[in-house]
Order: C-alpha cells, then structure tokens, then sequence
C-alpha cells in the first residue's frame, strides 16, 4: 500500500515538473495576439500542471480511502492497445492522400468499435453519426475559424 502510494507521488511531481518545463518552453515562443500559435502550448501546459498538482493531491489521500491495486486490477488488454496502434499509424500514413474530413471520420469510427467493451453491442449508426458530425466540426473550426489548412484529400471543401 505503501509503494503505491509513493508511484503516485512521483507520477504527481513528474507531471508537474514536465508542465513547468513545457511551460518555460512555451514562453519562448514569439506573441503576436491572444489567439496565436503559443495559445495552445500555453493551454496544454497549464493544464499539465493542474494535473500533475491535483495527482499530487490525491497522492496525499488517507490509506483508507486508496484502493488495492492487487484486489481489483484487470488484465492487460494488449490487443486493443495493438489495434489503436495500428489505426494510428493508418490514419497518419492516409491523412495526406485521403483527406482529414474522411480519414478522421473513419479512424474515430474505428475507433469507437475498438473501444467498444466484448460484453456490450457495438451500435454502428451512433458511431458513425458521433463521427461524421466530430470530424465536421472540427474540420470547419480549423478552416474557417483559425484559418489553418488541413489536408483535403480528394475533396476539397
């Protein structure tokens, strides 16, 4: 119980010393507004550093309330792993050719199937609608909202 409670100490003081770092690189990157390129490194840093302060919080709970890694720890599940690997290496050797509109909506609807637990129904329709509208959305913030090209593909919207 006891080395448990030390892994999650340290996980604490690597994540926020990581978010300090991240942080002071961060500040060497050039300002030309609020919304520029170092917003979301900035984001992303702060946000490191609030999880590594509140995994050092929680590092510091009472051995009551922790949990027994040993009781209640499932198996590794090395093939879901594996195929989340190989749908991200796919998504990244297709993203140019294909397209971010379609290679993004097919790698989350994949995704989804993958992550979809054995004892539940994999519900195809739910997927691939979640999938359409995300890729959509995300595809038209980036576009017309930042102003940033992704990769077309084959259609060219």
């Amino acid at each position: 119980m006891e080395s448990h409670k030390k892994k999650e100490l340290v996980i604490g003081v690597v994540m926020l010393g990581a978010g300090l770092v991240y942080l002071f690189m961060t500040m060497n990157l050039p300002r030309k507004g609020f919304v520029d390129a170092a917003f979301v490194p900035y984001v992303l840093a702060f946000m490191l550093c609030l999880l590594g302060i509140l995994q050092l919080i929680a590092s510091r709970t009472t051995a009551s309330s922790e949990i027994d890694a040993e009781s209640d720890s499932t198996p590794a599940d090395y093939a879901t792993v594996l195929k989340t690997l190989g749908l991200i290496v796919l998504y990244a050797a297709l993203l140019k050719t294909v397209g971010f509109l379609l290679m993004t909506t097919l790698y989350l609807y994949l995704q989804f199937i993958v992550l979809t637990p054995a004892s539940q129904r994999v519900k195809h329709v739910s997927y691939l609608v979640i999938a359409v509208i995300a890729s959509t959305a995300i595809y038209f913030l980036f576009r017309h909202g930042f102003d940033l090209m992704l990769p077309a593909g084959f259609l060219d919207l």
